[in-house]
């Protein structure tokens, strides 16, 4: 009595070399262009990127991952923008040595939060239950008094 195994069946079946799963194998090694354009001209299209893009792409494969995480190049315009709102807090994070990603992803939701209770999002809340649960983080006293400074001129 002779057994067939499941596992030889799909195995043979998905080794089965159709025009399609050429074609299939055709485009995808074609679409990664990072593998053939020099890594100059690949790190200038993902500067290009949003941060949620960029953070995207880094899930893509091992070799996007790869460039993307040890080029810290491409997270320093994004930490421009965040400079604006918390510079104090980049540039003790620059200072202690930690990269410009580190210090992006560590100030990045300070940033929008601070940004939103400056621009005075928050500004007609009447108790703490209406507050969102994402519109607070930690923050020093001095960003503290940047804002009440900013509702006060309001």
């Amino acid at each position: 009595m002779q057994r067939s195994c499941k596992r030889n069946k799909q195995s043979t079946i998905g080794n089965d070399k159709t025009p399609f799963s050429a074609e299939q194998k055709r485009l995808q090694s074609c679409c990664d262009f990072a593998q053939f354009l020099p890594q100059e001209l690949t790190l200038k299209i993902f500067r290009e990127l949003d941060i949620q893009s960029l953070s995207n792409a880094t899930m893509t494969c091992k070799a996007w991952n790869y460039l993307i995480e040890n080029s810290d190049s491409l997270w320093y315009n994004h930490c421009l923008t965040t400079l604006a709102v918390c510079k104090r807090e980049l540039q003790c994070d620059r200072a202690s040595g930690l990269s410009w990603k580190v210090a992006l992803v560590r100030n990045y939701k300070k940033s929008n939060i601070k940004r939103a209770w400056l621009d005075g999002r928050y500004s007609y809340i009447r108790s703490a239950t209406e507050l969102l649960h994402n519109s607070m983080c930690e923050m020093d006293a001095d960003a503290w008094g940047e804002i009440l400074e900013a509702e006060l001129e309001r």
